[in-house]
């Protein structure tokens, strides 16, 4: 029996593709398997090819796999984009309606059933219902009962009426009746029981908003972005509950100047984005670092430049978010590679934000937003709560009758007691201008200098915790460097290739800044040759190690560009070619 399988559907964008794969994937980790699901969509509404790629395991994985075991088709052109991935004895399942065929370079072995979804769907009630009979034959061929997804069913139809949920039942028994009518088994395709085990099924922007949540956030001013937008979409439903509020602005500039007025008001507040929004918020940026604002802002990137590949997987927006703005900031740039990651890094956003007095950004990107994967339950006890450098009640009281507090005092490490407004003995200006320590305007040059080393000195020299993890050998022949969901693909390829009895190493950047230099470059000097393994065409990771002063003899990188994550057997192979080249 099998300890993981590869499944895809895919069709024209409209057909219910998403929500036969949510589905599909929600049913069987209820059942305690392991998923990691990832979506291949258009930038339009309707039409245009899609598909959703499930990986079904008894453990937990980070990556879509390498191959393909089942393949539903909703139109020929599913199976002549996706049939070549297909393994030996794979299983193609289309519908009669369009007369499926295999195409010339499909692997040897692989065989083609015809379904008819449409029809059966179109007895059962709907011809929507389509997904549903094409459910039912997977449950066959992978010996699942044909009421595997009921629970779920329920849980989607149940609120509208009882009779759709028997009907989306009815479709999924004929298309398991008419596998069954193909005739024979299918042992190769059955999975190995899972361990009883409970686990969530969420996507990266979903364990941003429940991380913001516990932190405490109350305030989310926004506009709708892919691949972003599901973090607004979540909390719009969870904010009220909590008495916070989700604004949808005219535009991104708006969106983080109303988030750094909630957050000077007091109130813990984010903002979400893409690159394309993250370009308009530079200007207000560089205001929430000179007013010394805690701000939280997310970047979840997509393919650029411009409007790029607004529904594909890219990690080019590391520049933009560490020297896009005007000027000179302190900021805090995280970089979480899972969706546990996720929720535990929005609370260190939030924690960071306050502790340091300026933006931070939680740097994503579209495959770790929106791959649906199954995640532990989260440690609510390990939520901390800190609101950083607030100014004391007796501090506020040695602020003189008529005079302004030095909410921008110089101090050792720049980090200034910091007051709400209303505060009795709090008052002080507040300008985007350069300023003195009470805030008023004040461009003097010895001010600026001394303002600028306050604001910057306190990141500087300094290391976060948990900048930077490592697994492998501990002496490697080759390190493996990464950032954002390429944790997944790379670790199993580290393990893979360790197996073989290869020494190789992976650390993964979790802090974009300040920069992990020291931790880093201990990684690299006991390690003989260096990838840098990342989704961009100019290599940035690569180049802001060498910026840092990281310095290696045999130091490369590995790109991937075309809109697709990597894939485990990629970053091997990689390691392999790179391995080889050397020793010649």
């Amino acid at each position: 029996m099998l300890q993981e399988l590869s499944w895809k559907v895919g069709g024209q964008q409209g057909e219910g593709i998403d929500s036969t794969g949510k589905t599909f994937a929600t049913s069987l980790n209820r059942m305690g398997y392991y998923i990691y699901s990832y979506r291949h969509f258009s930038s339009r509404i309707k039409g245009g090819h899609t598909n959703d790629r499930v990986r079904i395991s008894t453990s937990q994985k980070g990556a879509s796999a390498d191959f393909l075991d089942i393949l539903l088709a909703f139109d020929q052109e599913t199976i002549d984009f996706n049939g070549h991935e297909l393994r030996s004895g794979g299983i193609v399942i289309g519908d009669a309606k369009f007369s499926p065929v295999l195409p010339a370079d499909i692997a040897q072995g692989v065989r083609l059933f015809s379904i008819p979804f449409t029809k059966l769907a179109e007895q059962s009630g709907a011809a929507i219902m389509k997904n549903m009979v094409a459910l039912g034959a997977t449950a066959r061929v992978m010996g699942l009962e044909p009421t595997f997804c009921a629970p779920v069913l329920q849980s989607m139809f149940g609120r509208k009426s009882q009779k759709i949920v028997d009907q989306n039942l009815g479709a999924v028994q004929a298309g398991y009746d008419a596998m069954s009518a193909e005739g024979g088994d299918f042992p190769e395709f059955q999975l190995s029981p899972p361990v009883p085990d409970k686990h969530l099924l969420m996507i990266g922007n979903d364990a941003i908003g429940f991380g913001a949540l516990a932190a405490g956030a109350r305030v989310m001013p926004a506009y709708p972005i892919t691949p972003a937008s599901d973090v607004m979409e979540y909390l719009i439903k969870k904010l009220p509950l909590v008495g916070g509020v989700v604004l949808q602005t005219e535009d991104e500039i708006a969106a983080l100047n109303m988030t750094i007025g909630a957050a000077y008001a007091g109130a813990r507040a984010l903002t979400a984005t893409s690159g394309p929004g993250l370009s308009l918020m530079m200007e207000a940026l560089g205001l929430a670092g000179m007013t010394e604002t805690p701000v939280v802002i997310v970047d979840s990137q997509r393919g650029g430049p411009s409007t790029g590949l607004p529904t594909k997987h890219e990690q080019s927006d590391m520049f933009a978010v560490l020297f896009g703005n005007h000027g000179e900031i302190p900021k805090v740039v995280l970089a979480p590679s899972t969706p546990e990651e996720c929720f535990y890094a929005t609370i260190d956003a939030f924690n960071y934000a306050e502790q340091y007095q300026c933006p931070v950004i939680l740097i994503t990107d579209l495959a770790l937003s929106l791959a649906s994967q199954s995640v532990k339950p989260f440690d609510y006890d390990a939520v901390t709560i800190d609101r950083g450098r607030l100014a004391t009640a007796e501090e506020l009281a040695q602020t003189e009758q008529g005079q302004m507090f030095k909410r921008y005092e110089r101090t050792q490490n720049g980090i200034s007691p910091r007051s709400f407004p209303g505060q009795k003995g709090g008052i002080h200006h507040v300008t985007g201008v350069e300023h003195s320590e009470i805030g008023r305007p004040d461009e003097i040059a010895g001010n600026h200098t001394a303002m600028m080393d306050k604001r910057l000195g306190k990141l500087r020299n300094i290391e976060l915790p948990n900048s930077v993890t490592y697994t492998g050998e501990a002496n490697p022949d080759v390190l493996l460097v990464g950032v954002g969901s390429s944790a997944g693909p790379i670790g199993e390829a580290v393990a893979r290739l360790n197996q073989e009895g290869l020494r190789i190493g992976h650390a993964h950047v979790k802090v974009l800044s300040p920069f992990p230099v020291k931790t880093l470059q201990s990684y690299l000097a006991k390690a003989k040759q260096v990838i840098v393994a990342e989704s961009n065409g100019t290599g940035q990771l690569l180049q802001l190690m060498r910026l840092s002063g990281l310095m290696h003899a045999e130091m490369s990188s590995f790109l991937k560009y075309d809109g697709t994550p990597f894939l485990p057997n990629e970053i091997a192979a990689q390691v392999k070619g790179s391995m080889l080249a050397w020793q010649r």
